[in-house]
């Protein structure tokens, strides 16, 4: 049985809308967003600093660009920031379109890239409307293709230890799905139900080292971690109705950092605790040379 600390909140602004954990481990840290605000949050936990960019419309999810920089998956499509973004104005090196192809009001959301760089993230209507969206795949030529459609609340992908297999989260459905995967070409196959989720709906995902699938579930108030079977191993009590993403950082890849989002009464807080298992640092996102 694994150990998990008690949660602590980080002291940090509260978000509305917090997402997409994600820890660069060349930096050494914490990225996650605010989604309607368009603000992407760094937290240096050696030395407890902060720093909060402006992207100037909503913001998915950011993860780190092996060039330097982040690359974002924000409301009009895929976004590369340069490295001294958080320095000055957040200005688009270079824009990737994806919404203005999709439904009117449709933006971007939930995010992550493969050990080769590929950045697959998708796409949602504001209003939930079914179907309405897709899960796109973002190349290392900068080129981004729709990989599946009819998707109503793209959220959580991630990888098993091996990459052979693909986790993903419409939440709309209540599951966590997985396909077959092929890190050489980055292709997706096989679907089928991972687990259904029935304490909320299943929202942000990430893999620990043991290829345990940990969810977070909206208006679920919790955190699961899933075996390899789809069957809960865990449950985590979470001080927030609406959790929604979770990621493995610190300098032993144990310390677990957890984004809510705020219902009305509640939520909005960047959560940590220390748990007995590892996961990985994120994959960054690699252009061609």
């Amino acid at each position: 049985m694994i150990r998990v600390s008690e949660l602590e909140v980080v002291p940090v602004p509260a978000a509305r809308l917090g997402e997409g954990p994600r820890w660069d481990g060349r930096t050494g840290t914490l990225l996650w967003v605010d989604i309607p605000a368009g603000h992407v949050h760094r937290l240096d936990p050696a030395d407890g600093s902060h720093a909060v960019l402006d992207v100037g419309q909503p913001v998915g999810v950011a993860v780190p660009r092996a060039a330097g920089g982040l690359a974002l998956a924000a409301r009009d499509g895929f976004m590369l920031l340069a490295a001294d973004a958080w320095e000055a104005p957040a200005v688009p090196e270079h824009l990737v379109p994806v919404t203005a192809a999709e439904p009117p009001g449709n933006r971007m959301n939930d995010g992550a890239c493969d050990r080769a760089g590929r950045f697959f993230a998708g796409t949602k209507a504001e209003d939930d409307t079914p179907g309405a969206g897709g899960l796109y795949r973002l190349g290392p030529d900068r080129h981004a293709e729709r990989v599946l459609d009819g998707v109503t609340i793209s959220n959580g992908i991630a990888w098993s230890p091996d990459e052979r297999l693909c986790y993903y989260v419409d939440t709309a459905t209540g599951r966590v799905d997985v396909f077959d995967y092929d890190p050489g070409s980055g292709s997706l196959g096989g679907r089928r139900t991972f687990a259904e989720i029935t304490r909320g709906l299943p929202d942000g995902i990430t893999v620990d080292a043991h290829g345990h699938v940990w969810v977070g579930l909206w208006e679920g108030g919790a955190l699961l971690r899933l075996r390899p079977d789809g069957q809960v191993d865990l449950a985590v009590e979470v001080p927030a109705r609406n959790v929604t993403s979770c990621a493995f950082g610190g300098p032993g890849m144990d310390e677990l950092y957890v984004t809510t989002a705020w219902d009305g009464t509640s939520g909005g807080e960047l959560l940590r605790c220390r748990t007995s298992v590892e996961g990985l640092p994120a994959n960054p996102y690699r252009e061609l040379s």
